[in-house]
């Protein structure tokens, strides 16, 4: 699992640091994954330049199997919801 941000270098530096998050984390500082997967949008209700939550499994011939793109910056699959996706594919947990 690789999660991908559209933040600042900095600001997911800090949360890395503050939270312990176990994970690498990739950066997409300039948004050309978000955009390439259709969930940058110029203006948020909240915020200018952001990318909406979203979730993608994509297997290693690069082929997406899930996608969940929320419709708010507060939404977002639980943790069972993506253990019982990684499952039904299956896929490991890591």
């Amino acid at each position: 699992m690789v999660p991908i941000v559209a933040q600042r270098r900095d600001a997911v530096r800090r949360y890395i640091e503050e939270t312990g998050f176990p994970f690498d984390i990739l950066i997409d500082e300039t948004r050309d994954v978000s955009r390439a997967f259709g969930v940058w949008h110029r203006i948020g209700l909240d915020a200018w330049n952001v990318a909406r939550p979203a979730l993608f499994l994509v297997d290693r011939a690069g082929v997406v199997r899930y996608s969940f793109v929320a419709p708010t910056q507060k939404d977002f699959p639980s943790q069972d919801a993506i253990f019982a996706e990684l499952d039904r594919l299956g896929g490991p947990r890591v």
